[in-house]
């Protein structure tokens, strides 16, 4: 099975409605498979932290929002997530690219690799790491997890993930 419709078979299965993107080359095959999906309004976002603001926007209308994005905005998005997502107790699935890991092409984007982990670790959001195509077994258990507890969850799908560029 194509691993983009495996996970976005699994944001349907747990009621995900509402997805908001910002453009990455890593995930482009989990928006057009959003995209296509009747079951799920997909807003394109300018940035993270405003797609973080229409997410809670939709949570507050009653729909299960995820987010898709970069690692590189991880900085972007703190105050967000401290003062909205994490505050007002929102579960927010969060697919991130893990930008800067091996098999990365641009070199800029290793210095925030660095960081990604440990101020994710820091906001004490859980975070799961994909490197394998076997590792997205476990989204639907994760999914499951942030609606229960009402958290933000970070799940990172490294290059090795996605094989390569």
């Amino acid at each position: 099975m194509n691993i983009s419709k495996q996970i976005v078979d699994d944001f349907v299965a747990n009621d995900i409605s509402f997805v908001t993107t910002v453009p990455c080359k890593q995930l482009g095959g989990v928006i057009e498979e959003v995209e296509a999906r009747p079951e799920i309004y997909h807003i394109p976002s300018n940035k993270e932290d405003e797609g973080m603001g229409l997410c809670a926007g939709a949570f507050m209308g009653g729909k299960r929002p995820a987010i898709i994005m970069q690692n590189t905005a991880i900085g972007v998005t703190i105050n967000t997530l401290v003062t909205l997502t994490q505050f007002y107790r929102m579960p927010l699935p969060m697919l991130i690219s893990y930008r800067g890991e091996l098999k990365e092409p641009v070199a800029c984007q290793a210095e925030m690799a660095v960081h990604t982990k440990a101020l994710l670790a820091q906001l004490s959001i859980p975070t799961y790491h994909f490197h394998k195509k076997e590792d997205a077994q476990e989204l639907d258990a994760i999914l499951k997890y942030t609606f229960m507890c009402n958290k933000p969850v970070a799940i990172l799908t490294d290059a090795t993930f996605w094989g390569g560029y």
